[in-house]
């Protein structure tokens, strides 16, 4: 009865301690300024029916980064792609060790891939992140967020064309699909920085007609492989698992470009979604769900498909697209550089 009696007391004693933890949490951490309402921000820092959650400016760095653990309005944003880039990092490294891979001429794409989409998820959770820092800082972060982007494009653009293509469509478009794909990539980079730089809240329409157009021509470039794989195997009974995977990535990335365009719901509920529910979360989370299942298809070409890579693909051919990467990185990286040159020009001569 003692023994009982001691073990009871143990675990009055845990629970305690563990009704206490979210308040020694928070006593752990800084103090965080509260979150404002968009009329105490400046009118760059205002999403459209979103009222409340969002960020003082001019705060010390270690506010924003401390952030990831305070209830605001891009919390949900981080925290997808965060919690999305794990996963990426952590199933390929799953597949990695089961396939026994090494960094050769077959796998540098499938690398490039993940790369990239490391990339993208890691640049949005920063510009959604550190973004209220300032005005300039916002520009930056947003800019980097745009070359992640085409990043991925590319890095995808590679892995379907390299794994994923089907022999008729190969036929037709190989010679001329990864350039083109690469100055998409570029061009949707551009396409987004010039409409950040160009155009301020409340934003016209063209703003989106800058945005969407170009990223809209480049994903139906990037997966134009992968559809036609998709539409060819399901007329014909699909019965191969990659080509399932693939036509839930198309469908998971539909449903992610319909909430990126549309501010629904919050506009039908404003200041009722300001936290969690926002039109820009459900297209973060539909988007890394695409991703997810798009990684998924990916593994299963490259482990099923080596015999055709090889019957294409030499060598060289591999080493040079795959160094074309890091050339879009170069010139993405360096429109974004100059945009955001112009836009320090012109909030210098603001404050002046």
């Amino acid at each position: 009865m003692t023994a009982i009696l001691e073990r009871i007391s143990t675990l009055s004693v845990s629970g305690q301690q563990l009704r206490r933890l979210p308040k020694l949490l928070e006593e752990g951490f800084p103090k965080m300024p509260g979150t404002v309402k968009e009329s105490d921000v400046p009118q760059l820092f205002r999403e459209p029916y979103i009222q409340a959650g969002y960020r003082p400016t001019g705060q010390h760095w270690r506010y924003y980064f401390f952030s990831l653990f305070q209830k605001h309005n891009e919390v949900v944003n981080v925290w997808t792609h965060l919690l999305a880039a794990l996963a990426v990092l952590l199933r390929f490294n799953v597949f990695a060790e089961a396939e026994e891979l090494t960094l050769e001429v077959q796998s540098l794409p499938l690398f490039l891939f993940v790369l990239s989409s490391v990339t993208y998820l890691t640049c949005s959770l920063l510009a959604h992140l550190l973004q209220s820092k300032s005005e300039m800082f916002h520009y930056t972060f947003y800019f980097v967020d745009y070359v992640g982007v085409s990043v991925y494009q590319y890095g995808s653009a590679l892995a379907h064309f390299y794994y994923s293509s089907d022999q008729a469509w190969y036929d037709k478009f190989w010679l001329f699909f990864l350039p083109a794909a690469a100055f998409c990539g570029w061009l949707s980079c551009a396409g987004c920085c010039y409409a950040k730089y160009r155009y301020r809240r409340p934003y016209p329409v063209m703003r989106k007609v800058c945005q969407v157009i170009p990223a809209g021509l480049a994903f139906i470039l990037d997966i134009s492989p992968v559809a036609h794989r998709v539409v060819m195997c399901h007329l014909e009974g699909c019965e191969e698992t990659a080509a399932w995977y693939h036509t839930f990535q198309i469908l998971f990335f539909l449903v992610s470009a319909y909430f990126f365009s549309c501010p629904v719901p919050e506009k039908y509920f404003p200041g009722s979604c300001d936290i969690v529910g926002h039109a820009h979360q459900i297209f973060h989370a539909f988007l890394a769900i695409c991703t997810l299942s798009q990684q998924e298809a990916i593994f299963l070409d490259y482990k099923n498909r080596q015999d055709i890579f090889r019957r294409r693909h030499g060598p060289l051919s591999v080493i040079l697209s795959c160094g074309s990467f890091f050339g879009l990185v170069a010139c993405s990286a360096v429109t974004a550089h100059l945009l955001q040159r112009r836009i320090r020009v012109e909030l210098a001569k603001k404050e002046s």
